[in-house]
């Protein structure tokens, strides 16, 4: 079984599309949040986000404010700025399908999803092993999901040894998941590792791999459709350079 576990896209469709072709045929696709936010086409991403069978998705902070349920005073101005506009652009029916996802976590069978962290799932990063290690109490299955810090990782805990460690896996190298762990893919549409390729992580639940993965996309056509609709340069020059 293939999932594909993705956060993160910021409206940057290139990029999502990219993620989509690279990772091929997948028997499911689970989403961590933020489709919006930042990038040029939040319309292009819902709309192709929607369309993923056996789609499993929540609410990213991004999401959340721009459905109106979260304070844009919460960001820095040049985020508030893209949401802003784009919550003139974004449709009707794409809208409805923000409003139906869920702003919580999810478990799915061995797995806890949460865009943030599964203490506060909107908001929190889990940037560092004191963070990781005050959110294993927070769930109760042997793995959970994370994105919203736009860096692909996992921390790993050592229960013997009381020990959290973070590591940063090998694109492209599948790892044997060993409980208990929390993994990030990483971001779609604005990776902040130093690497502007698109972010994601194949997940097999069956063998307990994950596998992370990057790929490149054309991160010039975006930098125009920023320009063009007059988004914060901001968010054009950092994609190029995964900041």
């Amino acid at each position: 079984m293939r999932v594909l576990v993705i956060s993160d896209i910021h409206a940057n469709y290139e990029a999502l599309e990219a993620v989509l072709a690279d990772a091929g045929a997948v028997d499911e696709t689970w989403c961590l949040g933020d489709i919006v936010g930042y990038g040029p086409d939040p319309n292009l991403c819902v709309e192709l986000i929607r369309e993923r069978p056996n789609l499993t998705c929540l609410l990213g902070n991004h999401d959340v404010a721009l459905l109106g349920r979260m304070p844009l005073s919460a960001f820095n101005g040049e985020a508030r700025r893209s949401l802003d506009l784009q919550a003139r652009v974004l449709t009707a029916d794409n809208m409805e399908f923000l409003r139906s996802l869920p702003d919580g976590t999810l478990t799915r069978g061995d797995v806890t999803l949460a865009h943030g962290s599964p203490r506060d799932p909107i908001w929190e990063y889990v940037l560092n092993s004191l963070s990781a290690r005050l959110n294993f109490d927070y769930f109760d299955t042997p793995f959970c999901f994370v994105g919203h810090t736009h860096l692909q990782c996992l921390f790993q805990m050592d229960e013997a040894r009381n020990r959290i460690s973070m590591e940063s896996p090998r694109p492209g190298e599948a790892v044997t998941m060993t409980p208990r762990a929390i993994f990030n893919p990483g971001s779609v549409g604005q990776p902040r590792d130093r690497d502007p390729r698109a972010a994601y992580a194949i997940f097999d639940p069956t063998t307990r791999t994950w596998e992370p993965r990057r790929v490149a996309y054309d991160i010039p056509a975006v930098q125009a459709r920023i320009r063009e609709l007059g988004m914060p340069e901001k968010h054009a020059a950092r994609i190029a350079e995964g900041w």
